[in-house]
């Protein structure tokens, strides 16, 4: 099947696999490149804003997305899954990239070394990122010696869905009802809520509770490192430990809210980059069928503002009627010394 790359009423491009529907071009969304043998043509990077709503380290603290020229937009469904590259506006790039080349967005939730569980909202319009919360009280990771917080920027790829109702045939699991997740190796610390574009190098097959939690492992594209890195074994090969700690570090962070040590599909082996990219279609497959409204939603909030064909449209003074809805942003509340406690495990 191959994708089309369409520009949305944003402004932004929408990657659609499959056949181009007649009533997009209704809604005001053009194609803008011919047929494509991989994944896109390159244009100019989309930049995204952020809004903070509430008090950071609270409950209602919230981060909402927004478009250069102010419309939010949900992260979840409005970005693409597809980055685009930085060519001149409008021009497209001379050749097609090959499927090396591409590159996905990710949506970076929790900076490296920080402790925090900041997520999606996949539950609330317009998905903003919140901090989750369990029993009433805020999530932090804990710090399994020698490791402080996340060992990598941790996050999201937009557009993509791990179907509660599908059962992944290698590893016999459901998805767990999220986006994929996604750790960011570069050498940057990032900060909640930005949006950067990585190079896919491999995946894992982390079973949380009996349900599938693909985590792609992927280098920012602006990293020194980008270039030379390019397959999950040149990582084995040029960070020695790096790709075995976190294994170690999926396998206990719960350990210490006395859960009980995740498992892994294929006895814990990373799978190369041509495995995670089809993971990555698939579950964008089930993403788009979850906007158009051909699955069941399992609660989650599918209110967009570009996606094609999709039943949960909605305006842009709609989406800026949720955020003015959120209480104003605040001073930061105080966090417990007990998130710099070391857990031995």
């Amino acid at each position: 099947m191959r994708p089309q790359l369409l520009r949305s009423s944003l402004g932004c491009l929408v990657t659609v696999f499959g056949p181009f529907p007649a009533s997009c071009i209704n809604k005001g969304v053009r194609q803008t490149a011919a047929a494509v043998p991989h994944l896109y043509y390159s244009r100019k990077t989309m930049h995204y804003q952020t809004e903070q709503r509430g008090h950071p380290n609270s409950s209602d603290y919230r981060i909402y997305f927004k478009t250069p020229d102010g419309k939010y937009i949900s992260p979840f469904h409005d970005i693409p899954l597809i980055a685009e590259s930085e060519q001149n506006d409008d021009v497209p790039a001379k050749k097609p990239k090959s499927e090396k080349k591409v590159l996905y967005n990710m949506v970076v939730e929790v900076p490296r070394w920080s402790n925090a569980k900041m997520e999606i909202a996949t539950k609330e319009p317009l998905n903003p990122i919140k901090q989750d919360v369990k029993k009433g009280k805020l999530r932090y990771v804990a710090n399994i010696f020698p490791h402080k917080g996340y060992i990598w920027n941790y996050g999201a790829l937009p557009q993509t869905w791990e179907d509660p109702n599908h059962k992944d045939k290698e590893t016999n699991c459901c998805g767990d009802n999220d986006p994929v997740d996604v750790c960011d190796i570069g050498t940057q610390v990032c900060s909640p809520g930005q949006v950067i574009q990585v190079k896919v190098l491999g995946i894992l097959a982390m079973i949380d509770e009996g349900e599938m939690d693909w985590k792609v492992i992927a280098i920012n594209a602006n990293d020194p490192d980008a270039e030379k890195l390019n397959c999950i074994e040149d990582v084995r090969k040029s960070r020695p430990g790096h790709l075995e700690a976190t294994v170690e570090w999926f396998r206990k962070y719960k350990v210490p809210d006395g859960k009980p040590e995740n498992q892994f599909g294929f006895n814990g082996e990373f799978k190369d980059k041509d495995f995670a990219v089809e993971i990555i279609k698939s579950t964008h497959e089930h993403w788009r069928a979850l906007v158009q409204e051909q699955t069941n939603a399992g609660g989650i909030e599918c209110k967009n503002l570009s996606c094609c064909n999709s039943p949960f449209q909605f305006s842009a003074d709609e989406a800026r009627a949720v955020v003015q809805s959120a209480p104003v942003f605040g001073s930061a509340y105080p966090v417990s010394s007990e998130v710099d406690k070391w857990h031995f495990v």
